[in-house]
């Protein structure tokens, strides 16, 4: 049986839920005046059938691990939390920065938020229906209802000038950059699912790339930052390209830390359990000798499919003219040595539109703007995605006012 969550008036408070295939994570955050402090943090293991590619498979099982997850935070933060940010993941989330050109009939009308609106709803429509066709082929001409999951905005244009707020400009030509990610109604109706059996109010759900985008770009407008963000889980790899401080596309695929140990269960002969094992004491000598070499050979088949999924997805970005050489790993499956080792010693860039050799490493959640941490808990990267789930949810609070708790 769930507790009632309550809630303390006297402060805002924010729970994110990064709900992974291997583990829930669970970050309670306080809402200041600069930003989010972390005060709780839980965590809870799930089971394998409990999630299948980034998407809930159990229901029931994903509530219960949740509900672990949460009261471990809540009880390191002392209070009860109501409002909550979940992010979504799979391979059936398509985030996509869409450019519309709007001629004006009257140039000269200033633009009012209105009609900024209404450009903005004609623009979300269009990504709509390029998100509707796109999953209707990959899932082979099934028709698929999608619900916008998040939409931000990249840039805007008038007559040929970049403005950060379009409000009281004149002009004939209004160019909107608008990043924007859908969902299948079916994940997202499971994540809705999962809140309400917790007694959780959804402020947002997210698409975890978009989620740890807007961790690392934080709140400057003028911050130009440009990067690949690539966030490896137990399921899937998500990545994000940033581009001059605009997220330009999140792409998803179905390979994370967990097919390495499925690959080692099978070439090795043993238990999930213990090619997990020698999948983590890679690097750190703890894989008995006579094993290593098979380890590693397991290891690197699925290296080799995961570095042409990466090239696949990162070649997608067509309207880049080039992309970022930053590239920024986090999540629980970027710990893997021999991931990391391969993205930097070898040449898997060349056949990308890089303009030098990619820079690899870690996003460290010191880096992640506007939050800070309490707890001390939150000492690495597998805890960014998370972090990014409270940045969007305090830019859902701030930019709708909505109160949080």
């Amino acid at each position: 049986v769930k507790s009632a969550r309550t809630q303390t008036p006297t402060e805002k408070h924010l729970v994110a839920l990064d709900i992974g295939t291997e583990y829930v994570k669970a970050l309670i955050g306080r809402v200041t005046e600069n930003g989010i402090e972390i005060i709780g943090s839980g965590r809870a293991h799930q089971k394998l059938s409990d999630m299948q590619a980034g998407a809930i498979a159990d229901i029931g099982g994903v509530v219960e691990n949740c509900d672990t997850a949460l009261s471990e935070a809540e009880q390191q933060a002392g209070v009860s939390v109501r409002s909550a940010v979940i992010g979504i993941a799979g391979e059936l989330v398509k985030g996509t920065t869409m450019t519309v050109r709007v001629v004006r009939k009257t140039p000269e009308k200033a633009l009012d938020m209105a009609e900024v609106e209404r450009i903005i709803k004609l623009v979300q429509q269009k990504a709509e229906a390029k998100a509707k066709q796109q999953l209707a082929w990959e899932l082979g001409g099934k028709k698929v209802e999608v619900k916008l999951v998040n939409s931000a905005l990249v840039g805007i244009e008038i007559d040929g000038y970049p403005v950060t707020n379009p409000v009281g400009f004149q002009g004939r030509d209004v160019l909107v950059q608008l990043y924007t990610a859908f969902a299948p109604l079916i994940h997202i109706g499971a994540l809705e699912r999962t809140a309400e059996q917790l007694d959780l109010d959804l402020v947002a759900v997210a698409a975890e790339p978009f989620a740890v985008a807007r961790s690392v770009i934080g709140d400057d407008q003028s911050a130009s930052m440009s990067a690949i963000l690539m966030d490896i889980g137990g399921g899937t790899t998500d990545i994000a390209v940033v581009n001059d401080g605009g997220v330009q596309g999140t792409k998803m695929f179905g390979i994370g830390g967990r097919a390495f140990t499925r690959s080692i269960e099978r070439d090795v002969s043993v238990e999930f359990e213990t090619a997990e094992q020698y999948k983590l004491g890679l690097g750190v000598g703890s894989v008995p000798a006579a094993k290593v070499d098979e380890v590693e050979k397991a290891v690197q088949k699925v290296l080799d499919v995961w570095v042409s999924g990466v090239e696949l997805a990162l070649s997608e970005f067509t309207k880049l003219d080039h992309l970022p050489h930053r590239l920024y790993l986090c999540g629980g499956g970027s710990s893997l040595q021999m991931l990391v080792d391969r993205l930097h010693d070898s040449d898997w860039y060349t056949r990308l539109p890089f303009t030098r050799k990619p820079i690899i490493e870690h996003v460290h959640p010191d880096q992640v703007v506007g939050i800070t941490d309490q707890t001390s808990k939150i000492t690495d990267h597998t805890y960014i995605t998370a972090m990014g789930l409270l940045r969007v949810g305090l830019d859902t609070v701030q930019y709708t006012g909505a109160s949080g708790d």
